[in-house]
């Protein structure tokens, strides 16, 4: 497809957020409910141009219609969400005094958002991913500034100017286009930034981040364990790991990339992955039809990733059941099933984004745990038991952000839960409820005095009589015995 952006200059990005500050005191002034009318609109604009928006998305992505149109889906529910609970996450929160001195006064807690957000996102989830963010931000009350990713630009600065063109918004959404130096005038003009992408450019941005003395959210990499005991429903198991593993062609931080299973089920799950893997439809279909399962890889540097994890783990001793090839056009990857691998391997320790299951023979859960848990990353996680205190026992040893239990992914779309990354894998958390709007405001705290006293009793002057009145009341009042609070000395 032929499409092009502007790349954006330092310059012209600082002119931007100037113009996106200039609107947020108004668009605050709104409240939740009238910012989220517009936002309701957007969604209405976005469903009436789906299949145009959808396209984009295909055709800068190579994804099936099938991954693509998951985007919507995103899109739908992260809106209806946020829109629905606004009022009520960023409602004035009354709190009780703490302590008897303090009875006489009122104390709330009140937010303001943050006046711009950053919002930067990665190539893989060209629609869904800056959603997933952006009305969180919007509904609280703060401008956006989002910058997609250079290589898939397309999609998401149309729903942009769906925005600022077409539903009569305000114009406190705003989009950068550009290489490096575009995202890195970002975070040096707005007020927080929420960041997805790799662990090494997230390091950077926390770094400039802190110089500024700025809040920052990151969402980074994963290598999500994928654990399988014996007692588990082997055909629904294999049936997961095969969707979570390949889904979006396996280019999603939460997608399944090493699965470990107990070894009296090894090899019927094994069976089972290889011919539904086998059987998936690889292509680019078109636009509606529903025709393949996953489609291409969104750039050649991503297939000579998953190509050197899958030619590590052969030289290795790792044994290849189905695919393990690229294509020999575009960025298609072959659904690759791997197993006789270790941890020595590239494919077990660095994320790999691609169309590859990993399957590991353990001997019990206590391997499957101290397995899934020597990583670096820590982002998501998948359990498979029927026995539920088994799964409580374990979920509570597993070192990442969120654990699905006979499932896979589905943590991960949870709004009512924080959705973040432990170790290596992110700062922060999205979503979690109430949190996914106000982790883009700041908390101001009000005390409101009850009565108004001529003066306070620890006011100037101090007067010795007075101030051992007070120091007695002090006493009397929070010791927790009677000889502390009457100040008798103890016996010896």
């Amino acid at each position: 497809m032929a499409g092009a952006v502007p790349d954006l200059t330092p310059a012209d990005v600082a002119a931007m957020a100037a113009r996106l500050r200039s609107a947020q005191p108004a668009w605050e002034a709104l409240g939740a409910r009238g910012r989220s009318t517009h936002l309701l609109r957007w969604l209405d604009w976005l469903l009436d141009n789906e299949r145009r928006i959808l396209t984009l998305v295909q055709q800068e992505t190579g994804k099936s219609w099938a991954d693509a149109s998951m985007e919507m889906a995103v899109v739908i529910d992260v809106i209806n969400y946020f829109t629905k609970h606004a009022e009520g996450f960023l409602a004035d929160r009354k709190v009780k005094p703490a302590g008897p001195a303090n009875s006489v006064r009122r104390l709330r807690v009140q937010v303001r958002p943050h006046q711009l957000v950053g919002l930067i996102t990665p190539w893989n989830g060209p629609l869904a991913g800056p959603m997933m963010d952006v009305a969180g931000a919007l509904v609280a009350g703060a401008a956006v500034l989002c910058k997609p990713s250079e290589v898939t630009p397309l999609a998401w600065s149309e729903a942009v100017r769906g925005w600022n063109e077409e539903i009569g918004a305000p114009p406190v959404l705003g989009c950068v286009t550009g290489g490096g130096a575009a995202g890195a005038a970002v975070v040096d003009q707005v007020d927080m930034v929420m960041f997805t992408g790799s662990v090494r450019t997230g390091r950077a941005i926390a770094v400039r981040c802190a110089e500024r003395l700025i809040p920052c959210s990151l969402e980074l990499g994963g290598k999500d364990a994928f654990i399988v005991l014996a007692d588990a429903d082997i055909e629904r198991a294999a049936g997961a790991a095969v969707w979570g593993g390949m889904t979006n062609s396996g280019q999603a931080c939460v997608g399944v990339e090493r699965v470990y299973v107990e070894s009296a089920v090894y090899d019927e799950f094994v069976a089972l992955v290889t011919a539904k893997v086998k059987a998936l439809r690889q292509g680019m279909d078109a636009p509606g039809s529903f025709a393949c399962d996953i489609g291409a890889m969104v750039t050649a540097a991503q297939v000579a990733i998953v190509t050197d994890h899958v030619n590590d783990a052969v030289d290795k001793g790792a044994r290849i059941l189905c695919g393990g090839e690229p294509g020999t056009e575009g960025n298609f990857f072959e659904p690759t099933v791997l197993v006789d691998v270790d941890h020595s391997m590239t494919c077990m320790r660095e994320e790999t984004f691609g169309p590859t299951l990993a399957i590991m023979r353990v001997a019990d859960a206590e391997e499957a745990i101290a397995l899934a848990n020597d990583s670096e990353y820590g982002l998501s996680s998948s359990l498979w038991t029927r026995d539920r205190g088994t799964a409580d026992r374990l979920s509570r040893r597993i070192e990442a952000g969120s654990v699905s239990v006979n499932n896979a992914l589905v943590a991960t779309f949870q709004m009512p839960i924080p959705m973040g990354g432990w170790k290596n894998s992110g700062l922060g958390t999205r979503f979690g409820g109430a949190n996914g709007v106000l982790k883009y405001c700041r908390q101001q705290s009000v005390v409101e005095e009850r009565f108004s006293l001529k003066s306070e009793p620890l006011w100037y002057p101090v007067l010795p009589a007075k101030a051992r009145l007070i120091s007695r009341a002090a006493r009397l009042l929070g010791a927790h015995d009677w000889r502390r609070r009457l100040g008798l000395r103890a016996r010896r």
